[in-house]
C-alpha cells in the first residue's frame, strides 16, 4: 500500500513561482550536461493530424533519484466544447524503490517550464543591453514566455506580440499587464506592451525574439534579422514544424536543449535536411553553456539561436518540487494504491 499526493492545476499554480522554475530548469540542464540524466524515447500518436494528438515523454534524473513520465493530449476542437485544448498528467516515481510519489496536472507545469526554457536561452545568449522583446504567438504559451523572460531579464522595457489571429491578439494585449501581475506577481509599470502590425518592422527592432507558434511555414524572413539578435525557437517540437527561415541558421551561432531531439524535430530539423547547415554548426547544448564548458556570445553583432524542443526531465523535476511544496503546506489530495 503506497500513499501519494495528487495536485490539481490550481494547486500547482499556488506552489510554483516563475523565478523558482527558471532555477529548476537551469538545474536540469546542468545535470544533463554532467551526464546525470537519461531521456527515454518519446511515444507520439496522431489521432487526427492537425486536430488531435498525444505524446508520452519520460526520463530519469539520477542525481535526484527520480523518474517519471508526462502524458499530454492536444485536441484542437476542445475550444468549441469549452474545455482546454491541452490536457495532461505528470507521474513522478522514487528511483530507489519504484514507488509513486505523486501525480500533478501537466498544463501549468508544461507552460511555465517551457517559458523558463525560452527565457534561459535569452539570459545566456542575448546581448546584455537588450531592451526589446518580440514574441510570436498569442496562444497558451505566450504568457509563460513573457513572464519568464521578464523575470530572467529585468532590464527589458518593451514587449511586442505578433499573432495571425488579430481578435485573439487584441484580447491578449488588453489583458497581459493585469495577468502578469495577478498570475505571476510581476510588476509591469515600466513595461510597454505593443501589438505588432508589421512583423518585418518588429523583427528589425527586436533584441530578443521568442517564437511560440505551431507554424509549419517560416514566419521570420532571413533578411529581417539584424546583427546581434537572439532568437529562442520554442514552437518547433514535431517533424515539419518551422518558424524561422532556414537561411537564418546558416549565419547564427546555434545552441540546443537536447541535440538528438532537436535534430529530429526541432527548428534545426529542416535546415539540416535541406543541407543549409550540418550538425557541425551546432555549438552545443545549453547545459554545457551554463556550466562554461562551451563559449556563448562573443560579440554584440552575433546572431544567436536557442532551439528547445522540451524534455520530460524538466516536467518531472518541476512536478517533484511542486509535490514537495504542496506536502509542506498540506495542499492537494492524499491517495493510496
Amino acid at each position: 500500500m503506497f500513499e501519494f499526493r495528487v495536485l490539481s492545476n490550481e494547486i500547482v499554480k499556488q506552489v510554483l513561482k516563475v523565478n523558482q522554475v527558471v532555477d529548476l530548469v537551469e538545474t536540469v540542464y546542468k545535470s544533463k550536461s554532467e551526464s546525470k540524466t537519461e531521456t527515454w524515447p518519446t511515444i507520439f500518436y496522431d489521432f487526427e493530424p492537425g486536430k488531435a494528438d498525444m505524446d508520452i515523454k519520460s526520463g530519469f534524473l539520477k542525481s535526484e533519484k527520480l523518474f517519471g513520465h508526462k502524458t499530454v493530449t492536444w485536441f484542437g476542437e476542445n475550444e468549441e466544447k469549452g474545455i482546454p485544448t491541452l490536457i495532461g498528467l505528470i507521474v513522478v516515481f522514487d528511483a530507489e524503490t519504484g514507488k509513486p510519489l505523486g501525480i500533478t496536472d501537466a498544463s501549468f507545469i508544461t507552460g511555465i517550464r517551457t517559458g523558463a526554457s525560452g527565457a534561459i536561452g535569452a539570459k545566456y545568449l542575448a546581448r546584455k543591453n537588450s531592451k526589446n522583446l518580440l514574441v510570436l504567438g498569442a496562444g497558451n504559451q505566450a504568457i509563460f514566455q513573457i513572464a519568464a523572460t521578464l523575470t530572467a531579464l529585468p532590464n527589458l522595457k518593451k514587449v511586442m506580440i505578433s499573432a495571425r489571429n488579430k481578435i485573439k491578439l487584441e484580447s491578449f494585449i488588453s489583458s497581459i499587464s493585469l495577468r502578469l501581475q495577478h498570475e505571476f506577481g510581476i510588476d509591469t509599470e515600466t513595461i510597454i506592451f505593443e501589438e505588432v502590425e508589421c512583423l518585418e518592422s518588429a523583427v528589425k527592432n527586436s533584441d530578443i525574439i521568442i517564437t511560440a507558434t505551431s507554424s509549419r511555414v517560416p514566419l521570420i524572413k532571413n533578411q529581417w534579422v539584424q546583427k546581434g539578435t537572439h532568437i529562442s525557437c520554442i514552437g518547433a517540437d514535431m517533424v515539419g514544424k518551422q518558424e524561422i527561415e532556414s537561411e537564418i541558421m546558416s549565419k547564427a551561432s546555434i545552441y540546443v536543449d537536447d541535440i538528438e531531439h532537436c535534430v529530429q524535430v526541432g527548428e534545426i530539423e529542416l535546415p539540416l535536411k535541406q543541407g543549409i547547415i550540418t550538425e557541425g554548426n551546432i555549438n552545443g547544448e545549453i547545459g554545457d553553456l551554463i556550466l562554461g564548458k562551451i563559449k556563448g556570445r562573443s560579440n554584440d553583432e552575433q546572431i544567436t539561436v536557442f532551439d528547445a524542443t522540451g524534455m520530460a526531465l524538466l516536467d518531472i523535476y518541476t512536478a517533484k518540487i511542486a509535490l514537495q511544496t504542496a506536502e509542506e503546506k498540506g495542499l492537494g489530495i492524499k491517495s493510496e494504491i
